[in-house]
């Protein structure tokens, strides 16, 4: 029930003292209270009577009322046998923190709104909870997902006061009710919430609080042809699975509820299905395009095949555009294994067993989404097909501008992907996901204009992909325009190769500045980013020349090199970078 029908109840002798606009709030319960602190009584939604036996001066009322509103309570109702006249400080304290306050009339009993208040909501909740239930058996017999998950979402929103999304493991927003879209760094970290509950076996509906504001995270399985058997690896759905975020607190609510959502869940699941089932002529066609390229193909006879594929890979765009090649791989350790369920997978479930080729493919579908596009068929311009442990996405740009070389980054113009953009809206996420047994790693080509660029730029993502994999961290990207620098080359030296070159270089003047900090270590790396130049050099150091040549010539004698050498210089170079 809503605040303001209290109001308009007159039995209540109920008169509003502030808070006009949130009288739309939902009333969820009522409690009776004279404490300082009656914070751990509350779950948010009350109605709170109070007599006022609480306040003993003026400056009590701002920590009382400070403590309802991070509550959540609906509003206040304050008696006024006690004091008559309720207080103005208490007034003014209710308005700072937005919070409907109303005056109890003193003829009126306390038992007398709460029999009220429990009547309505009761009788409130059994109507609602009947009518979602008939709406739902209808919608399940009506055909499949009964229109959308919109359609559900919209039923949950104005029978039982819902606010609900189904968002991907992403975060990204697929469906919700009415106009009300959930910001894209709380659907990130609620899909960052529910992967990392889902990864320790935690049973659902997952509880997680964002902003101050409580969700309940409600799992949705893939019930298709596609679908794992329940005692399969979580691991090998965990990163595609959808999930239902309702901005509610779930772990009181009575089992009928509950079931009521999970079949909410069910449905949703059917569309999934179908979406999964539009996207299968998307990803055959681009198998057979990758294994052209892969093969080495005629190049006359890959064009051949991506003109018949245009009609489906490239929806409304009359001619076939440029092409970037994206590559994913997704990698589980040898730890052991959970069940769908949170128990052990078993032995024959380590990481090495999960076949990370679909894992990465659905993966890599999501992550090509434009995260501020909302939907569940946004991704009808992208192809993705998977080869062993890895996969490969086509994607078709728009045509692009002749290239600025002497721009700083990537020179394929604004329409192109970029490796660190890709990952920037889904790194916190999908670490949750991946845990501590779990690594994705990307590589993204350069732009190509015809079929016969293909092939180079498959290779070009792989190599990028082997760069990012060198990285530290659970997620990690790297793109093509790194490939012509030195930083390709470093990742690839053996660790006892690099300890060995640094300490050789490095460990005299580390040695030295520890006795006597010197700073040889940071008089070098400045000196270097300089390029030799003295001057610059000291001017950055804030030194005199003639102590910067000082110390220069103590690395000198210390290392036995001579940083007037060009290969002196680039062997400092590389030790610094590699340490």
């Amino acid at each position: 029930m809503r605040l303001r029908a209290l109001l308009e109840t007159d039995a209540l002798g109920l008169r509003l003292l502030g808070g006009e606009d949130e009288l739309d709030r939902t009333v969820r319960g009522v409690m009776t209270t004279d404490l300082r602190d009656p914070s751990r009584y509350l779950s948010g939604g009350e109605l709170v009577l109070t007599g006022l036996a609480w306040r003993r001066d003026a400056a009590d009322s701002e920590p009382f009322v400070r403590i309802l509103a991070g509550a959540g309570v609906a509003g206040l109702a304050a008696g006024e046998a006690e004091l008559g006249d309720i207080p103005g400080d208490l007034v003014e304290a209710c308005t700072r923190h937005r919070l409907p306050l109303f005056a109890v009339n003193e003829t009126v009993a306390f038992a007398t709104i709460t029999e009220h208040v429990v009547r309505q909501v009761s009788g409130e909740r059994a109507g609602d909870l009947a009518a979602v239930v008939d709406r739902h058996r209808r919608l399940m017999t009506s055909g499949p997902a009964g229109g959308g998950p919109e359609v559900v979402l919209d039923l949950l929103g104005s029978d039982l006061d819902l606010h609900a999304w189904v968002l991907s493991p992403t975060g990204r927003q697929i469906a919700g009710a009415g106009e009300t879209s959930l910001p894209g760094p709380v659907g990130a970290a609620l899909a960052g919430h529910h992967l990392a509950a889902t990864r320790t076996g935690r049973r659902a509906p997952h509880r997680a609080t964002v902003e101050g504001t409580t969700y309940s995270l409600f799992p949705i399985r893939n019930t298709g042809r596609g679908a794992l058997p329940a005692s399969r690896d979580v691991r090998e759905s965990v990163l595609s699975d959808w999930l239902l975020a309702v901005e509610a607190d779930a772990s009181d609510w009575p089992p009928a509820r509950l079931d009521l959502l999970q079949g909410v869940t069910q449905l949703i699941a059917v569309e999934r299905d179908r979406r999964d089932a539009a996207r299968t002529v998307r990803r055959r066609l681009a198998q057979e395009v990758l294994e052209l390229v892969q093969t080495g193909a005629p190049p006359a006879e890959i064009a051949a095949r991506l003109r018949v594929a245009a009609p489906v890979l490239l929806p409304g765009l009359g001619t076939a555009p440029h092409w970037q090649v994206v590559v994913a791989r997704v990698e589980w350790g040898d730890t052991e294994g959970r069940s769908a369920t949170g128990t052990p997978a078993g032995p024959g479930s380590s990481g090495s067993d999960i076949a990370g080729g679909p894992v990465a493919q659905a993966l890599l579908e999501e992550i090509l989404v434009d995260p501020a596009v909302t939907g569940p068929d946004t991704a009808d311009r992208i192809a993705v097909a998977h080869t062993g442990e890895e996969a490969v996405a086509l994607v078709p740009l728009p045509a692009l501008g002749a290239p600025d070389r002497d721009a700083e980054g990537p020179a394929d113009g604004d329409a192109a992907l970029h490796a660190d953009v890709l990952l920037a809206a889904v790194r916190e996420p999908l670490s949750a996901g991946l845990a501590d047994d779990g690594r994705l790693t990307l590589g993204v080509s350069a732009a190509v204009h015809s079929p016969e660029g293909l092939r180079g730029a498959l290779e070009e993502a792989r190599h990028a992909r082997r760069v990012a994999a060198a990285r530290p961290g659970r997620v990690c990207a790297a793109g093509h325009h790194e490939l012509a620098s030195h930083v390709l080359l470093l990742p690839f030296v053996p660790d006892d190769v690099r300890r060995a070159f640094t300490a050789r270089l490095l460990d005299p003047l580390r040695d030295y500045d520890r006795r006597h900090r010197a700073e040889l270590i940071p008089t070098l790396e400045t000196f270097l980013d300089c390029d030799g130049s003295w001057t610059r050099c000291a001017a950055r150091l804030h030194l005199h020349v003639n102590t910067l040549r000082y110390r220069v010539g103590r690395i000198e004698q210390l290392t036995g090199r001579d940083l007037s050498r060009l290969e002196d210089k680039l062997d400092f170079f590389l030790a610094l970078r590699m340490s």
